[in-house]
Formats: C-alpha cells, structure tokens, sequence
C-alpha cells in the first residue's frame, strides 16, 4: 500500500460538535443512533485493530427509516496507509460475480455483521447478513474501501457498499464515508432498513500470503500504528447517519485510554 501522510483540516472541534448536536436536534428526525468502538489489542505506539458499530431504533418499536449515507469519524494519528492492511485490491464486479471468496486473500480488511428489518403487512422481517471489508482501487487519492454485504434471498441480496477514507476536522483524523443504496426486498415491501452493524478494520481474523523463495507462507499483516500518547479524553469516535426520510441524527463514543501497563 502506498504510504500517504493522513491530510488533516482545522475546521475546529467546535464544528464537529455543532454538526453532530444539529443532526440529534433535527426536530424531523424520528431515528435515533448509539455508537460503539474498540481497539483491540489498545497498546500504545502498537498496531491495532479498530472494531466500531452503531445501532439504529425509531420511536414507538417502529422499523426505522433506511440508511442512506454514514460518515465514521475516527480518532487523530490513526495512520491507515501506514499499516499493512489491503496490500491487494477487490473490485466490485469481482464480489458480484464470486462473492468475498473470489477477493485476494491480501485485499481483506476485516470482517462483520450486519441486521436489517423489513416491515411487511403487520409482521416485521429480520434477516442477519455476513460482513467482509476489502480494499478497493484508488479513488482520487483516496484509499477507498467495499463493504460486502452477504445477506440471502428473499430479504436481502447480497451487495457491495463503497466506502472512501477522507480528511476530516480536529480532534478527528479522518473520516470513512459511506454511500448506502436502497435494498429492495420483498414484493410489495418496503426498503430493507439497516439496524444493526458491526465490523472490525484491522489484522484481526486476518492471514495474508507472500512467496519467499518459491514457498507460499501466510502471515497476520500489520495493523493500524496507535500513537505513542493517549489523547485527552481517550480516543473519541463519532458518526453521522442520513436517512431515506430525510432525516439526520449522530453519535459519539470514545475508547478510554489504556491504564499503566496498557
């Protein structure tokens, strides 16, 4: 993976903190999202990998309205193109020809699951679905990630979900912006709404191959470099979530940091 230092804007924490405060005020919005994270293993100055995931409920035990779009803010000095996850590339043709077995082993980049519900007359659906997170190719300078969703008929087909790593305001150091396409469903229902989802990005579950001296060998890739210090507060996350209807809400966690010996 080519090395690229992680470009930062100092819009301020002001603006992020405005942002996600109007999203959750948006008197239109009937969704509402809590949001968590993990950094496994959390050591100081050591590669890891980042487990994050969110869950979306709507007022009065209802279905929600579908996702849209999600933008994952994750925390400063977290230096993706510094690890050694997606040294090999998948393409969205390939996963919908052959499925996340049809990727290179080295293209992996971590895995998941996801759930959805579908109302339908006066019963609700629920359909669980496989995640698998695969380095897609290069998008204007920007690594750019598939969100493989294997999720069975008659619910949910499964489909491929691009996502781009981008620069986002301090305290963050970037975000993964995800543009989520309406999934049809049954006949006669109405879109599949996510609730439901996690995933890791990291050498968690990971083996990657390399030829050394004619031999295949299989290998645990480097993962995400932590900084050497913890940041005040821990290491914060946040998400904003657009929804079919219109609607915004947002969410924030944070991984405190590691005690002595961590």
């Amino acid at each position: 993976m080519r090395r690229r230092p992680a470009g930062r804007v100092t819009f301020g924490l002001l603006t992020v903190v405005g942002l996600l405060a109007a999203s959750a005020a948006d008197c239109g919005a009937r969704q509402t999202a809590a949001l968590s994270a993990s950094l496994t293993p959390e050591r100081l100055g050591q590669p890891t990998t980042i487990g994050f995931g969110f869950r979306i409920t709507a007022a009065g035990r209802q279905v929600p309205s579908p996702v849209t779009g999600i933008k994952l803010f994750y925390p400063a000095d977290l230096a993706f193109a510094l690890s050694e996850l997606g040294l090999a590339q998948c393409t969205a043709s390939t996963l919908a020809k052959h499925g996340a077995s049809g990727c290179p082993a080295n293209s992996l980049m971590g895995f998941g699951t996801a759930s959805a519900e579908v109302p339908f007359g006066p019963s609700i659906v629920h359909e669980s679905a496989r995640i698998t997170v695969v380095r897609a190719p290069t998008e204007g300078g920007h690594i750019t990630l598939l969100i493989y969703v294997d999720g069975q008929n008659p619910v949910l087909a499964p489909i491929a979900i691009p996502g781009t790593i981008l620069e986002a305001p301090s305290p963050f150091g970037g975000s993964l912006n995800i543009a989520v396409p309406l999934v049809p469903t049954l006949p006669g229902a109405p879109d599949a709404a996510v609730v439901r989802f996690n995933s890791t990005i990291g050498p968690q579950h990971l083996r990657y191959r390399q030829r050394v001296h004619g031999h295949v060998i299989e290998y645990q890739p480097r993962g995400i470099p932590l900084p050497s210090r913890c940041p005040p507060g821990g290491f914060r996350f946040a998400a904003t979530f657009r929804f079919e209807d219109g609607s915004r809400t947002g969410a924030r966690t944070a991984v405190p940091c590691p005690g002595r010996g961590g």
